[in-house]
């Protein structure tokens, strides 16, 4: 009885933050360049804030939404019994050890039995929240080692567009402002392709994604 009623409880609250977060950021989803299939994937997405993972979550039909599992910091979400419920729970995130000193499990290791276990993965691949200027940070080789071993894995880039400005870091109360998600046409890594120029391309793919990047065509008009 008690395994049951943590079931229901863990599916009313995320029934509740996917409202809450609808209702916040009025958020919608654009598809360019891909459908809203029933396949494995890897979402990869630029990293803003910690209610990431939860925008693309929430916009996901429920076919997807129920077979993708977000990949999370474990020293984030462990630190306190509300967060580790949340992540395990509501979530049921993949947890990684962002700590390499502390290791006990390779993260692409343990990212790919979820996948092996016939999961989608949601992945930032630049590993931590991004507070530079630059629309992203460096790519961390997980994704490589992910496509390399996964080819038949759709990798699809997905870019959050305004999220860092709802929950800016460090504050605690959300500032209501629409916010999109735009999936990306899926890339696979090419015969031969090195880490380097695959996650050059990955990332390339991503940034052109952000509603603020110059266009083609803007750029001929300059």
């Amino acid at each position: 009885m008690e395994g049951r009623f943590r079931v229901m409880l863990a599916r009313a609250v995320a029934t509740l933050v996917r409202c809450v977060a609808r209702f916040i950021t009025a958020v919608r989803p654009i598809w360019d360049g891909v459908e809203p299939r029933r396949r494995q994937r890897i979402y990869y997405a630029n990293h803003a804030s910690h209610g990431d993972f939860i925008l693309i979550w929430t916009v996901l039909p429920p076919s997807l939404r129920r077979r993708v599992r977000p990949v999370a910091g474990a020293d984030y979400w462990l630190c306190s019994p509300l967060r580790r419920w949340l992540i395990r729970d509501v979530f049921d995130g993949v947890l990684i050890d962002r700590r390499p000193e502390a290791r006990r499990q390779d993260p692409v290791a343990i990212m790919r039995e979820a996948l092996a276990q016939g999961s989608s993965l949601i992945l930032f691949p630049e590993g931590t929240r991004n507070a530079s200027r630059g629309p992203l940070q460096p790519f961390k080789s997980g994704l490589y080692h992910l496509a390399r071993a996964c080819p038949e894995v759709e990798l699809v880039p997905v870019w959050i567009a305004n999220l860092n400005r709802v929950l800016p870091k460090g504050e605690i109360v959300p500032i209501p402002l629409i916010c999109t998600v735009t999936f990306g046409a899926p890339l696979t890594l090419a015969p031969d392709e090195d880490k380097a120029a695959f996650l050059a391309r990955a990332a390339a793919a991503l940034a052109a994604l952000d509603p603020a990047a110059p266009r083609d065509d803007e750029e001929g008009e300059s």
